[in-house]
């Protein structure tokens, strides 16, 4: 079914599937991903929450994020909800960072298994306002200095992105009841390296 997502263990391993709010409701683990799109000046395109979304709404983000289906390929699904929500499509790969992270967010709870991707768009998107109401390109030195003194205008998780897999980002996430870096292939850096 379409609101079913993909639960597992620490290992990223699928021990089963549930419906996405029932999921959350239990802060059960699932699988999850979040997309880095760079323009050709090294900037990332951030997009902010809809008002409306269950949880986090109001506040800027990665440029898309969600959960791939039961029987979905990480990278399809990927690619399918940035066309969803960003309203374009281009390739995406991972870049070797994973995690997992829980926070209670409202009555909710996100006990994700992220995987990190990226990918490569110089245009204008076209949101979906079901999912986005705003986007704009940002440096990571702009980023960094904006998380750093208005953190609680920023979702719990693309903070920990943006701390590039560090303890120091887990501790600085208010809230945040477990972090564990699961793989650090490489350093997150929006400046030098390009898709």
């Amino acid at each position: 079914m379409a609101d079913d997502i993909i639960l597992v263990d620490e290992s990223d391993n699928q021990t089963g599937t549930g419906e996405k709010m029932e999921v959350h409701r239990q802060g059960l683990l699932h699988r999850a991903f979040s997309i880095l799109i760079y323009n050709q000046k090294g900037e990332t395109l951030l997009q902010r929450r809809a008002a409306s979304k269950y949880h986090c709404p109001g506040l800027w983000t990665n440029t898309c994020c969600s959960h791939p289906r039961p029987g979905e390929e990480l990278i399809f699904a990927a690619e399918r909800r940035l066309k969803e929500e960003m309203g374009f499509t281009v390739p995406v790969k991972k870049i070797g960072l994973e995690f997992i992270y829980k926070i209670k967010v409202r009555e909710l709870v996100e006990h994700e298994y992220d995987h990190v991707l990226e990918g490569r768009f110089d245009g204008e998107p076209i949101l979906n306002p079901e999912e986005a109401d705003a986007w704009k390109w940002v440096s990571l030195e702009n980023l960094r200095e904006d998380i750093k003194n208005n953190p609680q205008n920023y979702t719990p998780w693309f903070q920990l992105i943006i701390g590039q897999g560090s303890k120091e980002a887990g501790e600085k996430v208010k809230g945040l009841e477990k972090y564990e870096v699961r793989k650090s292939g490489r350093n997150i850096d929006f400046e030098k390296e390009s898709p």
